[in-house]
């Protein structure tokens, strides 16, 4: 199973090279002055259809979006960032394991928000490549909650198939 990287939010040291456009309704930039974007989904649809291809940007998803409305987008994202806005709210699940399973999309998809380590499993085992972890968890401890369960009886985006199926 591919493993899952953490961040910490507010860690400038984390060496990612995404980032966000200051102010939600804000021009965007010039994409060849600001290479990896992430935009709200507001801003990509302002700038889609002018976007350079093989530019990499970035789209961070409400949570309540149906992803299926994406998918026409998705070839020109390199990242697809969704949002865990309560750590009890698990929407954000759903939308990664549909753009992994029925959409297949390659790309990076990012969890933000209220995001604990407690998520890193399902997280991982619902397609998240990257978590950005609330400020005051620890990467460390999220390295070791996958871990904890060495095996799975349920397919899922890595092994679709339940375990008594694999042979």
């Amino acid at each position: 199973m591919s493993r899952i990287r953490f961040l910490l939010a507010h860690n400038p040291d984390h060496n990612d090279p995404w980032h966000r456009v200051h102010g939600e309704d804000g021009p965007v930039p010039h994409p060849a002055a600001a290479p990896h974007l992430l935009l709200t989904l507001e801003q990509w649809h302002a700038v889609r259809d002018n976007w350079p291809a093989g530019l990499p940007v970035g789209v961070e998803l409400p949570n309540d979006l149906d992803v299926e409305t994406l998918a026409a987008d998705l070839p020109k994202l390199s990242l697809v960032a969704v949002q865990f806005p309560k750590w009890v709210d698990g929407r954000a699940y759903t939308q990664a394991r549909l753009l992994r399973t029925r959409l297949k999309f390659q790309g990076e998809i990012r969890a933000t928000g209220e995001v604990l380590v407690d998520m890193a499993l399902l997280l991982q085992r619902t397609g998240v490549d990257v978590a950005v972890l609330r400020a005051d968890q620890s990467i460390e401890a999220a390295q070791r909650t996958l871990a904890f369960f060495p095996g799975h009886y349920q397919g899922d985006t890595v092994e679709p198939k339940p375990h008594f199926a694999q042979g």
